[in-house]
């Protein structure tokens, strides 16, 4: 009489009842008369009720719903159990499960402030009713197998508040096995899953007691290694027999995992998060369909425009590969963007495609049209004279940390980062930004403004005791997040989040590394004198066709015959983010003819991350100043 169940699919809920009955019969209690075991069909997270009716087959139902209904709103439950799903496109979002879930988007007080997050995702909803349901008895036990993203993910930090808010101890048991992340045992070796999925899992336990609330203790636990491992050791454990580290989790992430705190004060309390430096950001565009919407040059821009626009729809589909429909970009929807919109030669765009991969683009502005996903509350910005920052929230590969480039066009999704969407921020944001002026292109505006948080320019303005131009500032940061030394101290912070600078308070330091952070703005953007010296050369005639880079004692081979000759084994395995420059932009062409502006602009390419890596060493060699003496933000 004391358990209950729910379940939302009617072959389990039938089976489960089946089950129950044969097990009570082991047990020496048949079910007779009106007995039931109390295994409800119900969805967990929905309060809403069916109405009663008469019915023939929906009466029953009806009942059904209403003695759930009487579980999840009156009767006290002291021990909930399960293994949720994990979806992060929830079905799920009923009014009263979502009114829950605003309670995880608040910490210390304070909205979170984040536009994308994973909240919605069943397991924590399922999370957040047993936190709800144990709330309301006043005590109680929560076990639940999850993906263990909300353990140290940023965006959870208010539901770990929150957790720790309403228990008195929670026991962690992160089991891994996250082949997103492509994690690896501590000593390198092969880390598996409990489950044949992706998401990494974690075994938590959740215990409110009836006294005064105390400050609840976290006790956490890592299992790695291979599936039978796991199996065999949870097995033969069980909680007093698990060695649980103790966890401080504190202000703003409060982390559920054994976190690293060497360098953390100074990290999170001292140094100035990029988000709150820049006013505005956005993710890069998504095109929906790149094969259709990129093009190497304006003419093949234009060409597929007139054509697409054209023909007819499965014509279309066929004629650009442009397979199946999705729910942000359909060939009608698109078709129906370009007509409408005017076909303008003056809508095609530079666009900064991968590092140092500039091509073009057709761009309308309009969501789930041409793109699926333009942007163009940010982007709009850059088509007048700007410049821009980008980078990722977060990096999920064990890559070190180098995702962080400048650029002065519209950017891509993925422009640094393979698996993650990369943010752009730009320096100055316009006031006009009507679709009527978009395209004229690099106008100088006297009204503009830089795109800087007004607290964060008024602390800096005061430390230095006079007013900084944005590119300065713009310059010290670009220098900061180029540092080894500051990649390498706080790697583990700059996988989780936005990069936090340091910002000195020796305003002859400050200078320093923003004139270093210019000479890299304008290698990056291949601007700089010192690109016209190239160090690399292309000396041997020829088709000029890339078959496969190969590189080899300096030279990088685009077929059998002709390379490219100067080019450092540094220089060759030089990666920004998570492309390796050199061979990324040749194996983009292959089976294409390079044109004599390619070369040029491949030797200037190598060149200027030749000129990068010296800059880098330069900035190393002053890094240290920067933190003696901190600006307090």
């Amino acid at each position: 009489k004391n358990f209950y169940a729910f379940e939302l699919m009617m072959a389990p809920y039938a089976i489960g009842h089946l089950k129950i009955s044969f097990l009570l019969e082991e047990l020496g209690y048949r079910l007779k008369g009106d007995d039931r075991f109390k295994l409800y069909l119900t969805n967990t997270l929905e309060m809403e009720e069916l109405a009663q009716t008469d019915l023939p087959g929906m009466a029953s139902l009806s009942e059904e719903s209403h003695l759930a209904g009487r579980v999840k709103k009156e009767q006290p439950i002291l021990v909930i159990m399960g293994n949720p799903p994990y979806s992060g496109i929830s079905a799920n979002k009923s009014d009263w499960i979502a009114e829950l879930i605003e309670d995880y988007k608040y910490i210390d007080g304070k909205h979170f402030g984040e536009r994308k997050h994973w909240l919605q995702d069943d397991y924590v909803k399922f999370i957040r009713f047993a936190q709800w349901k144990i709330t309301q008895a006043g005590q109680g036990i929560i076990g639940l197998i999850t993906n263990h993203s909300y353990l140290d993910n940023p965006t959870f930090r208010g539901m770990r508040h929150s957790l720790m808010g309403s228990f008195n101890e929670i026991h962690i048991l992160n089991l891994h096995g996250n082949s997103l992340k492509k994690e690896k045992c501590p000593d390198g070796s092969k880390d598996e899953n409990v489950f044949d999925i992706q998401q990494g899992v974690a075994i938590a336990l959740f215990v409110k007691k009836r006294e005064e609330k105390t400050k609840c203790i976290i006790y956490y636990a890592d299992k790695w290694g291979l599936r039978d491992v796991k199996y065999n050791w949870l097995e033969s454990n069980d909680i007093k027999t698990t060695n649980w580290k103790t966890l401080t989790p504190s202000s703003p992430y409060y982390f559920f995992v054994d976190w690293k705190e060497k360098d953390d004060d100074i990290y999170i309390k001292s140094f100035s998060s990029i988000k709150s430096i820049f006013s505005i950001n956005s993710v890069g565009f998504v095109t929906g369909r790149d094969s259709i919407t990129i093009n190497w040059t304006q003419n093949d821009v234009w060409t597929t425009i007139l054509n697409f626009s054209k023909m007819d729809m499965e014509m279309a589909r066929t004629a650009y590969k442009l397979g199946k429909d999705s729910r942000d970009w359909q060939v009608k929807t698109a078709q129906k963007d370009l007509i409408e919109s005017g076909l303008d030669k003056s809508k095609i765009t530079k666009v900064l495609y991968r590092p140092f991969d500039t091509r073009y683009t057709y761009y309308t502005g309009n969501s789930r049209g041409f793109y699926s996903s333009p942007q163009f509350n940010v982007m709009s910005h850059m088509f007048k004279d700007n410049l821009g920052l980008i980078m990722p929230k977060r990096v999920e590969t064990k890559i070190p940390w180098s995702h962080i480039l400048c650029g002065e066009e519209i950017i891509e999704h993925v422009v640094v980062s393979l698996k993650t969407t990369d943010y752009l921020f730009p320096l100055y944001l316009y006031p006009d930004t009507e679709k009527k002026d978009l395209f004229n292109h690099k106008q100088k505006d006297v009204e503009r403004k830089p795109n800087f948080n007004p607290e964060f320019c008024k602390t800096v303005s005061e430390s230095y005791a006079k007013e900084l131009s944005p590119e300065e500032i713009f310059y010290y940061i670009y220098a900061v997040l180029y540092s080894n030394i500051y990649r390498t101290k706080y790697a583990e912070f700059l996988k989780i989040d936005f990069p936090r600078v340091p910002f000195t308070s020796n305003y002859q330091v400050f200078g320093k590394m923003a004139g270093l952070g210019e000479k890299l703005v304008n290698l990056h953007l291949l601007k700089s004198p010192d690109l016209d010296s190239p160090v690399a050369k292309f000396p041997v005639k020829g088709e000029d066709k890339v078959e496969k880079p190969v590189f080899t004692d300096g030279r990088v081979y685009i077929n059998k015959d002709q390379y490219f000759e100067g080019v450092d084994n540094e220089v060759w395995e030089y990666q920004v983010g998570g492309y390796q420059v050199c061979h990324k932009w040749l194996k983009d062409r292959k089976g294409r003819r390079l044109l004599t502006e390619d070369v040029i602009h491949y030797c200037k390419v190598v060149t200027a991350l030749k000129k990068t890596i010296e800059i880098q060493k330069s900035i190393d060699a002053i890094y240290d100043e920067v933190e003696k003496d901190l600006i307090e933000f």
